[in-house]
């Protein structure tokens, strides 16, 4: 069980993100963060001296949650199959068994939401969203390059493409599930990913 000071952050930060998530970086401000968290302002400060610091947390919070999700899955499709071509396709079928029952359209990706004000932001958040996003690269261009050398694939592919590729199936899911509310877009999405994946190799 986390100490005070610390569920006093926790709590802080699950409140800032669903405002973030909601309103935008921009648009949340700590007064709005106070109200949802019920701390006061010295409570707040005591954590973090500034909004920036509170970005900061939060993509490093996230950044940390998502890598864990990653290879938290990617582990299991390891373990569920020997061969790289089927532990992608579980990864998927992981991912995609997830977002079954999805019916929030507001869900999306933190770093995406900050992506339009990074400007606005220190280098040290862009440096971390960047980070995050290289790590699907690492990790799921590391397991392609496996696939292809053991599958040729129908289309010259880089692996590291083919990685970006599943992200980005993920981000413009995102945006169009937020933009239609459209839960279903997520999911949808995956399958087309899967699908193109099955025939590039098969």
């Amino acid at each position: 069980m986390p100490k005070s000071g610390e569920s006093t952050k926790i709590k802080i930060l699950d409140a800032a993100h669903g405002l973030v998530m909601g309103h935008g970086l921009s648009g949340t401000s700590i007064d709005m963060v106070l109200a949802k968290a019920g701390i006061t302002k010295g409570a707040f400060f005591y954590h973090f001296k500034t909004k920036a610091d509170l970005a900061r947390a939060l993509v490093e919070r996230y950044a940390s949650q998502d890598a864990a999700h990653l290879q938290r899955n990617l582990a299991r499709a390891e373990t569920l199959s020997r061969d790289p071509l089927q532990q992608i396709l579980i990864l998927i079928a992981l991912f995609q068994e997830e977002v079954e029952e999805l019916t929030d359209s507001s869900a999306g990706c933190l770093i995406a939401s900050y992506v339009y004000q990074f400007e606005e932001l220190d280098a040290e958040v862009h440096t971390i969203s960047a980070k995050a996003l290289l790590n699907w690269r690492e990790q799921l261009g590391a397991k392609f390059t496996e696939v292809i050398a053991k599958y040729p694939p129908r289309l010259t592919v880089q692996a590291w493409e083919l990685a970006d590729g599943m992200v980005s199936a993920f981000e413009g899911a995102f945006v169009m599930m937020r933009t239609l509310q459209e839960p279903r877009q997520l999911k949808q999405q995956l399958a087309h990913y899967r699908n193109y994946i099955e025939l590039l190799f098969t």
